[in-house]
Order: structure tokens, then sequence, then C-alpha cells
């Protein structure tokens, strides 16, 4: 699958670059050293805009990694609170054995 590449400003990039560029026009600059300064700032927005689109998708990544995750959590907890309710059965028994052998024992020798 190939990558698009998009190395175009958007016009609404570019419109944004120009009023903040006459907004921060000085007495005396030329209109080329404005053109300048909003090529400048096109080239921060679109900059910051990869940079932010980049970290959503890390982002995205992750969520998608947790989501995975999480019913492999869900089943092991399942297990365990399985394996812990199974505990009292030997135990049970086992003390149930002594009873009975304690109490064979003594009718016995009575």
């Amino acid at each position: 699958m190939a990558k698009h590449k998009n190395n175009e400003i958007s016009a609404e990039t570019q419109d944004e670059a120009l009023v903040v560029a006459k907004k921060t026009q000085k007495p005396g600059q030329t209109k080329e050293q404005t053109r300048l300064i909003a090529q400048g700032i096109q080239k921060g927005i679109a900059e910051y805009k990869k940079m932010a689109k980049n970290k959503q998708r890390q982002a995205d990544k992750a969520n998608k990694k947790n989501r995975k995750k999480q019913p492999e959590q869900a089943t092991e907890i399942q297990i365990d609170t399985k394996e812990q309710s199974n505990n009292y059965l030997p135990w049970t028994l086992f003390v149930l054995s002594w009873v009975g052998f304690a109490t064979y024992i003594f009718y016995k020798h009575s």
C-alpha cells in the first residue's frame, strides 16, 4: 500500500498564517517580508498538525493494544477466583477425614 504524502499546505492554514503575519507586522515592513513570515508560520502550523496527528496515531495504537489485552486479563481474574473458591474443598475434606479418624479411634478404644 503506497503512502500518500501531502506536502501542500491547505488554504485554511495559509489564510491563518497570513492573518497572524499581518497582525504582527511592524511599521516599515515590506510585503515580501510579511509574505516570508507568513510562510514560516505556515510551516510551523503544518509541523504542529503533523506532530499532533502522529501523537494521536500513537495514542490510538496504545488504546488498541490495551483493548486486546483487557479480555485476557479478565479471563485470568475469573480463573483465579475459581481457584480460590475451590481451595476450601480439599481443606474441608481433610479436616472431616481427621475428625472421622479421631471419632473412630475414640469409639474403638472406649
